[in-house]
């Protein structure tokens, strides 16, 4: 080679490595690196370290030790860092959290901790909750743009997606419900998709019915309706009959939320149907009036037999209404020895099969009351904020879809603060989301409002 061509190619190298640094220095490290963890925690909780699980193995009840420390130092490890990414930036956003209502809550879990019938096991389990709910909280803080945002949401549930589909098609004896599955063989038919039971894939496809809507919404016109249509036709083979119903007639009901400008109405419209429902499921264990009223419709609310489980579980509230029998301890080991006669697998059954009845057992009467307060009652007040505001009022129906979502789902399943949970996870982001649009211009920027 000639000196010329030696000084060309030194010349074109140079030129390549200004060019590589001129890309480097506009791609902003912290940018991808809170991107990535958003997707990371949705991923994490949507797909689990342990997806298709094996539902007709004899240990599939048996808890791996290194599988669950693997959990929770994984959830550990996220939450720190997007504590870390979330600091220095949003720091207004952060302090907003800190109000009484939220410091009471923290308080009370602590007492309730201190009193636990299972100390050891409330513990350890809290401190999976608490991270997989500090997560669900900086999610939306995390992305740092509106569009960034929508990408790391949308990406996640394409990707969740896929991976059930390429279960249904490839490994179906791992993503459908068999005769041979150990605990309930009756469901065999049911999609289930990379979780352990139709009845986790039912509502977070629901859910994910109302992020494809959104997305297209906002422009995706692509991913948007991809999303929504892979879900519903995953939805309709999940076999989950309360999710399917939900999932429609929830859309319509945070439609018409959306329409309606007084708050008092919106409160109506939205709890009205709520108490009810809570009324002829777990009420009509509770009163012969509403028990007859409940025997008369065309419908069971009591979904066959869940009955016995909400006395059962009654009985236990009454027992400790004020201390509960501690954080997501009493299903493994508190029933023991209460069995009567008829209602064995009532004490064998793994919740109360409704969310508000089973914080009462758990964290006691105070307890679910603060949970009232902060998940059920304040985020219609916020998004009356957002609506007045007109800050990213499609975002802000979005939130306020899965929020009615769990408080209707929650009525005849358990998720409310139970640690990982996918659905807690979207219902927990949804509350954290409206807290945040009705106190800044944008979720992603924090912009204090003018």
């Amino acid at each position: 080679m000639d000196r010329s061509a030696a000084d060309m190619t030194d010349v074109e190298a140079r030129s390549l490595g200004h060019a590589l640094h001129g890309v480097l220095a506009r791609l902003d490290v912290v940018t991808v690196a809170r991107c990535l963890v958003a997707v990371a925690a949705l991923l994490l909780v949507l797909i689990t370290l342990d997806p298709f699980q094996d539902l007709s193995s004899p240990d599939i009840a048996t808890v791996v030790g290194g599988r669950l420390a693997t959990t929770y130092i994984s959830f550990g490890l996220l939450a720190a860092v997007a504590v870390l990414l979330t600091l220095t930036t949003d720091a207004p956003a952060l302090r907003s959290l800190v109000t009484p209502l939220h410091l009471c809550l923290i308080g009370w879990m602590l007492i309730n901790l201190a009193f636990s019938g299972s100390r050891d096991v409330s513990i350890q389990r809290f401190v999976l909750a608490a991270s997989a709910t500090t997560l669900a909280v900086l999610l939306p803080l995390l992305p740092p743009t509106p569009r960034s945002f929508n990408l790391c949401l949308g990406g996640a549930a394409l990707v969740l997606l896929v991976v059930c589909y390429l279960g249904i098609f490839f490994a179906p004896q791992y993503a459908i419900h068999s005769a041979l599955d150990i605990t309930e063989p009756q469901l065999a038919g049911d999609w289930r998709g990379s979780f352990d039971h139709k009845n986790v894939a039912s509502p977070v496809m629901s859910i994910l019915v109302y992020v494809g809507i959104y997305l297209s919404a906002v422009g995706s016109f692509v991913m948007g309706p991809a999303i929504a249509l892979l879900a519903g036709i995953f939805l309709i083979f999940t076999g989950g009959k309360t999710s399917s119903v939900l999932c429609l007639a929830i859309y319509a009901l945070a439609s018409l939320v959306y329409a309606t400008r007084s708050l008092w109405l919106k409160r109506v419209i939205c709890f009205a149907p709520l108490i009810v429902m809570n009324l002829l499921t777990v009420g009509s264990v509770m009163s012969p009036v509403l028990g007859s009223i409940t025997r008369a419709l065309p419908v069971d609310p009591t979904f066959t037999g869940r009955a016995e489980v909400w006395e059962f579980a009654l009985t236990a509230v009454a027992e400790k209404p004020i201390t509960g029998h501690g954080y997501a301890a009493f299903w493994d080991g508190a029933a023991e020895g209460k069995t009567t006669q008829g209602s064995e697998w009532a004490v064998a059954a793994a919740h109360s099969h409704n969310s508000y009845l089973d914080l009462a057992v758990t964290i006691g009467l105070p307890g679910l009351l603060l949970v009232i307060l902060i998940f059920v009652w304040t985020p219609l007040r916020n998004f009356q904020q957002v609506q007045a505001h007109n800050r990213s009022n499609a975002l802000g129906k979005l939130f306020l879809t899965i929020w009615l979502f769990g408080l209707y789902f929650g009525t005849t399943e358990t998720f409310l603060l139970e640690r990982q949970n996918p659905v807690w996870f979207m219902f927990a982001l949804a509350v954290a989301g409206l807290h945040f649009l009705a106190r800044f211009q944008c979720v992603a920027q924090m912009e204090p409002a003018r």
